[in-house]
């Protein structure tokens, strides 16, 4: 077979060039962002639908997903450098910051917990609790235990933890008395809440409900993107871009049921558990200026700071500036 002079050239050339120079010619890397969740929580629906969508690749990064078990887990590796951001509250990154820590927050959701009751439970308002047991999930200092204190002591001089019977413990357990009867009322995480309610249960009142009594002028996202400052303001595109396909994932979920009915193995429900939890996110999308939300927030702070004194926030009485994100310019 004859071999054109022009072919061995191209075949010479080729052999030449080294594997160096094809790297040099390849694109280089998105900047990948590592952030650290729990491998069942609800911060998964989000992180899933951005990788399955490539909102992070349209936006010229790469999220990387990295699974803990825990809370506290997270919160080391992210203190230790080892993440570029987790999902954690204001609270927490307000007295990280009071003790030097340059963490701050972007809003991730203002779903909050509830204290649930059985459709037909002769329960219909705060004195209603009175005498009653009280499952309560994340301690003593939940926030939004805290508030809903706050609250029935302002409005009904009425202290929740001695005139009712308060038992603490993991949230699925808690769910579980509850619907075997054995709590008379259970305020539990959002999610949580959200199986109960399509599964004959019904909200008496909702953190949020009480924040705005207590004096939020709107929804304050419970929970935030957090990373370092340094960082973002370091790499302001990587870290807006990371926030502009977060947006992208919300609004896609709160537009497409077929996207939820995609992630339902993720969820883990399906019919109308899994319809409920949809429309839960969907209302805890933030959609606030940031302004309005810090201002909120500070308000909060100050009464959870009353409430829950130095074991919830140290030695700050109020909320450190700086816990909300605004990209210097």
């Amino acid at each position: 077979m004859n071999i054109s002079r022009r072919a061995i050239c191209a075949a010479a050339l080729l052999a030449a060039v080294s594997p160096l120079s094809f790297h040099a010619l390849a694109k280089p890397s998105a900047p990948k962002i590592r952030v650290g969740v729990l491998r069942f929580g609800t911060v998964n629906w989000e992180l899933d639908t951005i990788k399955h969508n490539k909102f992070d690749a349209a936006n010229g990064i790469d999220v990387e997903i990295v699974y803990f078990a825990g809370e506290d887990a997270t919160n080391v590796a992210m203190l230790a450098g080892d993440l570029d951001m987790i999902v954690s509250d204001w609270l927490w990154v307000s007295r990280q910051r009071s003790q030097g820590t340059d963490l701050t927050l972007a809003p991730y959701s203002t779903a909050v917990g509830a204290i649930m009751v059985k459709q037909d439970a002769p329960i219909r308002a705060i004195p209603d609790l009175v005498g009653k047991k009280i499952g309560v999930t994340g301690g003593s200092l939940d926030k939004s235990w805290l508030l809903i204190q706050g609250l029935a002591r302002r409005d009904h001089k009425i202290d929740l933890t001695t005139k009712s019977d308060i038992v603490f413990g993991a949230p699925p357990l808690l769910s579980e008395k509850a619907i075997s009867g054995e709590l008379d009322a259970v305020l539990n995480f959002w999610h949580f809440c959200a199986r109960l309610e399509a599964n004959g249960f019904r909200r008496l009142i909702g953190a949020d409900d009480a924040a705005r009594a207590l004096g939020a002028s709107g929804p304050v996202s419970a929970l935030g993107y957090v990373f370092h400052e340094k960082w973002a303001n370091e790499n302001p595109d990587v870290a807006l871009n990371f926030l502009r396909s977060s947006g992208e994932a919300k609004k896609l979920l709160a537009r497409s049921d077929a996207e939820w009915q995609r992630l339902a193995p993720i969820v883990r429900a399906e019919g109308r558990e899994l319809e409920v939890l949809r429309d839960r996110y969907r209302e805890g999308i933030p959609n606030r200026p940031l302004a309005e939300e810090e201002r909120d927030a500070a308000k909060l702070y100050a009464i959870l700071a009353e409430l829950g004194g130095e074991k919830l926030v140290g030695e700050a009485r109020q909320m450190a500036p700086g816990t909300f994100w605004a990209l210097k310019t």
